[in-house]
């Protein structure tokens, strides 16, 4: 990706350094392998775990160091997903509301309780905030081989793509479904709104294709992340079974499909995973 050089945005809380503690289980893709675990322990529904209300910790939005590469690269992702859904609700006659993105190191709190780098990253409605311990990247790398700088960009993207659904209000109506639904169903809903998610991460990427961004073989490398994390491989590799039913995050083949759709497309009504 060509991203130095480019402006960074200047809506990310750095915690980095701050004490925290706890558990939070979120829409983050690292988290992955323990929600599947949780759920098959417990028979709850991964989605439903988020419900503490700790208060987050308090950090003043700003930019961040410029010898931080990571934290830079993750600051003009950020700024260049603010101006492509600026421009997309601006069409549709709509306001964007940026979310902020939360910097930590091993632990914080959010609106939706407490967070884990081990649970990766995650969003969270309650507070419109995005949590990430940089350390992930890594992670993502080096258990998940998928290593690439757009592979790390998909990941932001994707979080993003949760908070459009909540401006969307998206979200909340499927909060409210799950809430009636059976645990089955409820799973379902979690894959859908996952996969739009994924969509939502492609329409970002098929702009910043457009702007330059995007340099031959990015787009690969995100479409490998995103077959590196759907639940029949992480399911296959923590618990040698694969439980179909048990899907909150959906296949490889799912997750390569709705990715790709939005980055050829760059439409959102292309992003429909509930019909």
């Amino acid at each position: 990706m060509k991203w130095q050089g480019r402006e960074g945005s200047t809506n990310i809380e750095d915690r980095r350094g701050m004490s925290g503690g706890g558990m939070a289980v979120g829409g983050g893709l690292g988290g992955l392998v323990l929600l599947l675990l949780i759920s098959a322990l417990t028979g709850t529904n991964p989605v439903d775990l988020i419900n503490s209300t700790s208060p987050s910790d308090t950090v003043a939005p700003g930019g961040v160091p410029a010898d931080d590469p990571q934290a830079k690269f993750v600051s003009v992702v950020l700024k260049d997903t603010e101006m492509t859904w600026g421009r997309i609700f601006d069409e549709n006659r709509q306001t964007y509301e940026a979310p902020v993105l939360v910097l930590f190191t091993n632990a914080t709190q959010s609106a939706c309780g407490q967070g884990q780098a081990a649970m990766g990253p995650f969003y969270c409605a309650s507070d419109r905030k995005v949590y990430l311990d940089l350390s992930f990247f890594k992670e993502l790398d080096e258990r998940f081989g998928a290593p690439g700088d757009f592979a790390q960009a998909y990941v932001v993207a994707h979080e993003i793509g949760h908070h459009v659904q909540t401006l969307m209000g998206v979200s909340s109506q499927l909060q409210a479904a799950r809430q009636r639904a059976g645990q089955r169903e409820s799973n379902a809903l979690s894959v859908r709104q996952e996969l739009q998610a994924d969509c939502y991460a492609g329409v970002w990427g098929h702009y910043a294709s457009r702007e330059g961004l995007l340099e031959p073989g990015d787009a690969e490398e995100g479409l490998r992340a995103a077959a590196a994390i759907g639940d029949d491989r992480l399911q296959r590799q923590t618990q040698g079974t694969v439980v179909p039913e048990s899907f909150t995050h959906g296949s490889s083949e799912q997750r390569v499909e709705w990715l790709r759709r939005g980055l050829e497309s760059g439409r959102v009504d292309s992003c429909n995973t509930f019909q």
